[in-house]
């Protein structure tokens, strides 16, 4: 099973999310083709009302532990309420382009 594929398993499990979101991003990333390293996620949930944003990323990374142990190298979460959702129009920021890491530094 793939990273992502689990992680979605997982996340659908604990939060019973009204909408999820699990992209490989990998290819945007100065990474071998094929790796999955780089995930946005974007979940929305009941299980976030009353939750600032650190509890709801500490949500998420205790459920997918074993993921960002292994492969997963970064990952971007965008969290919402249903309402937080509806006032965003049902839309999350896109991720930021790649700088290429170290490849760059001089």
């Amino acid at each position: 099973m793939s990273a992502c594929t689990s992680i979605e398993s997982k996340l659908k499990t604990a939060l019973e999310p009204s909408h999820l979101e699990v992209i490989d991003e990998s290819y945007l990333h100065n990474v071998e083709p094929g790796r999955e390293s780089h995930v946005r996620i974007v979940a929305i949930s009941k299980s976030f009302e009353g939750l600032n944003l650190v509890k709801r990323h500490q949500l998420i990374y205790s459920q997918i532990q074993e993921e960002i142990s292994g492969p997963i190298h970064a990952i971007s979460l965008h969290t919402f309420t249903e309402e937080e959702w509806r006032e965003k129009n049902q839309q999350a920021e896109p991720s930021p382009d790649c700088l290429g890491g170290s490849k760059n530094d001089q």
